[in-house]
């Protein structure tokens, strides 16, 4: 590795690329063939944190910060599905973050560090709604492979909905058990 800080930062960047083309594997023991990214299941779970965030009066730009990079260890230790947690014994997530950016100029490295080591003591607000935000979008996947006909989800509902520890999550995980993942396609009423 380079002694040249913004190459560390580019190593990281280009790192984190892999994210885009990492499957979540977990999804391959309900039956999908080809599951959403790590990255996909970041972007949306960023969303999710901003607006929990909002509503539950926390600070929507950290949140997103820790949906961001709460899986980005993922690059190394890959997605380990729960069941093989029960076998294996990985790197603790604020290990290897502080690995993956060695390199890289020291403020962006306290940041990421800090935001990794915030979100793995979920103690904040923001850290609660993060980690609430991840079990959300899980169970909005679900739902929407549910939807298109993958029939052995509801054990990730399930431990989804159990995760969940904030009202706002609780209220938005109910909309989205009663709701049409593709209503949005269809034009409001006329007023």
């Amino acid at each position: 590795m380079s002694d040249n800080p913004d190459a560390g930062a580019m190593s990281f960047i280009f790192e984190a690329g892999v994210l885009k083309r990492a499957a979540r594997t977990g999804w391959w023991f309900a039956g999908v063939k080809h599951p959403e990214s790590i990255a996909e299941h970041s972007f949306r779970t960023a969303l999710i944190g901003m607006m929990l965030a909002a509503m539950e009066g926390a600070d929507p730009a950290r949140v997103s910060m820790l949906c961001v990079l709460h899986d980005t260890q993922e690059t190394r230790i890959t997605d380990i599905p729960h069941i093989a947690k029960r076998y294996l014994t990985a790197a603790p997530n604020a290990a290897v973050t502080a690995d993956q950016v060695a390199a890289c100029p020291p403020a962006v490295a306290d940041v990421i560090n800090a935001a990794v080591a915030e979100y793995e003591a979920g103690e904040t607000l923001e850290a609660v709604v993060a980690r609430d935000a991840d079990k959300l979008e899980c169970l909005v996947q679900a739902v929407e492979y549910r939807h298109q006909g993958v029939a052995d989800v509801q054990r990730w509902i399930d431990s989804s909905l159990a995760a969940l520890k904030t009202a706002s999550a609780h209220r938005l995980a109910d909309a989205a058990l009663t709701g049409a993942p593709m209503a949005w396609l269809n034009p409001p009423a006329p007023a």
